[in-house]
């Protein structure tokens, strides 16, 4: 099979038939422009990102251009979604990633992608626990004098993901656009704070000379500000519950891209600013992720610094909450197409959500929140435990999924168009999706070499070729079950990709 259109099935597949109900349909005009904007954009956690991401690239890697370097990340990421958006125009499916690889590089290849994606957006949301649980436990003990353990915390929030992923979709996005919005309210007052009250080198735009991006750590710092963007190559997840998929979602994807871009690049120069440049690096490795609320403290007071750690708690709820829903539709697509039991394909006849999706999730990460509480043997739990080992492993591992995923599926775009006969038409998209899957390429080396780095492992330590090798067995394990699904049952081998019959790929080409 070429490219799982009907147009190109071979004979024995020819009258296959993809709709099975509307009980494997998510429900449609759910979403708008903004709703999905704010959807997507809640991944990326502003303040989790200013907060506890960028002192850690000033500090631990020494890259005082991280300024420079999101700029430079945001146009390889739109140079990427050049092509993925035009992918999009005409396949509208859940299993985004997966399914655009399984049209352009055929079924098995789309199996593959399915479990890794599943395995790398469930690493993504279960590592923010971890985060999670250990702020919340620091709030309890400074506000209410009550001490925790880490892992009660994760443990609710758990929880309560879970119930709000069970229900509809519109009002997660209700819930994930206030939180958002009052986080990048906050984060703008202490950029201008920043500015208006700069350290003794003043309104420095050093950051940005590409001399600032040299250091040891480069690699490193290359996958935590990608992971940053994380989010807006969700878009095409929620296309059936768009009201013109064709339209919004490659609209979100550049709007997603152009903000984040912005948005961390000016708040990353506030922070050199506010240390000067030649002084972040040292100030960010004593203060670590408390750097942010030392300077709102001495600039805006203690009542705003109180209030950010708030946000800070909800930014990263938002986050748990945003992963949560598109892991939920990853296997709810792949339910609807056989790679996971039939029971993952349906919805809730009263919300249309995944509701299967979203419990299966929920349960692995009881169990991963579970398994690293347990291996917590400190008296009243060791604080680093959870933002060392279960944020920076998982976190890590979820990163470079998404990153080979996307360089995949850039190539996957150009194999689609080559074989519809349209590459020439669309040459230009083309291009500049082999150029961005090179660069991914690259970004992934750069991780995978530095991995021990990432997740603070010594150069002995098996975690750094154990941690990435979960993605690797996640990609074999999907090829093989791709492959006895091809001998086995050729027709649902066939189905990878074509989703519920909610797109028409013909159609979406006539009209071009």
């Amino acid at each position: 099979m070429a490219t799982g259109s009907s147009s190109t099935l071979s004979d024995t597949t020819a009258d296959i038939r993809t709709y099975k109900g509307q009980d494997r349909a998510l429900r449609a005009d759910r979403l708008g422009t903004a709703g999905l904007l704010l959807s997507v954009l809640a991944a990326s956690a502003p303040l989790m990102v200013v907060a506890g991401v960028m002192p850690t690239t000033f500090g631990v890697m020494g890259i005082v251009g991280q300024p420079l370097l999101f700029v430079i990340l945001g146009a390889v990421l739109a140079l990427f979604s050049v092509g993925y958006a035009e992918m999009s125009r005409h396949v509208h499916n859940a299993g985004a990633f997966y399914a655009y690889i399984a049209r352009g590089l055929g079924p098995t290849a789309g199996a593959g992608a399915s479990v890794v994606a599943l395995v790398a957006y469930s690493a993504l949301q279960v590592g923010v626990y971890g985060i999670f649980g250990f702020e919340v436990s620091g709030l309890c003990a400074t506000y209410l004098d009550l001490q925790i353990a880490w892992w009660i915390p994760a443990l609710l929030g758990v929880a309560l993901t879970g119930a709000l992923g069970w229900l509809k979709i519109d009002l997660n996005a209700r819930v994930l656009g206030v939180l958002l919005l009052i986080e990048c309210v906050l984060v703008v007052v202490f950029d201008i704070a920043a500015v208006a009250d700069p350290a003794k080198e003043g309104i420095s735009f050093a950051a940005f000379n590409p001399d600032a991006l040299s250091g040891a750590g480069f690699g490193t710092a290359l996958c935590f500000c990608i992971a940053a963007f994380l989010g807006f190559e969700q878009s095409p997840v929620y296309a059936e519950e768009t009201s013109r998929p064709h339209v919004i979602v490659s609209r979100v994807m550049f709007l997603a891209i152009g903000f984040v871009a912005f948005f961390f690049a000016v708040s990353a120069w506030a922070l050199t600013v506010a240390t000067g440049p030649s002084a972040v690096v040292a100030t960010s490795a004593k203060a670590g992720p408390g750097l942010l609320f030392e300077l709102t403290s001495s600039r805006l007071g203690g009542t705003v610094t109180d209030v950010l750690h708030v946000l800070f708690v909800t930014g990263m709820f938002a986050a748990m909450l945003s992963f949560h829903n598109v892991v939920a539709r990853y296997a709810f697509a792949m339910g609807r197409e056989g790679l996971l039991p039939a029971a993952f394909g349906r919805t809730s006849p009263t919300s249309g959500a995944p509701a299967t999706g979203s419990l299966l999730q929920t349960v692995v990460s009881v169990l991963v929140v579970g398994a690293f509480a347990v291996t917590d043997d400190m008296p009243t739990g060791d604080p680093t435990a959870p933002v060392l080992h279960l944020f920076t492993w998982m976190g890590s591992v979820g990163a470079l999924g998404v990153i080979l995923l996307m360089a995949t599926a850039s190539f996957a775009v150009i194999a689609f168009f080559v074989r519809r006969g349209a590459a020439g038409a669309q040459a230009w998209r083309l291009t500049a999706a082999g150029l961005a899957g090179l660069l991914l390429l690259g970004i992934a080396g750069y991780t995978v070499k530095d991995f021990g780095a990432l997740v603070g492992a010594g150069s002995g330590s098996a975690l750094r070729w154990v941690l990435p090798g979960l993605i690797a067995l996640a990609a074999v394990a999907g090829l093989v079950h791709g492959a006895v699904l091809r001998r086995r049952s050729p027709e649902a081998h066939a189905r990878i990709g074509l989703g519920n019959e909610a797109f028409r790929l013909d159609q979406a080409a006539a009209q071009d």
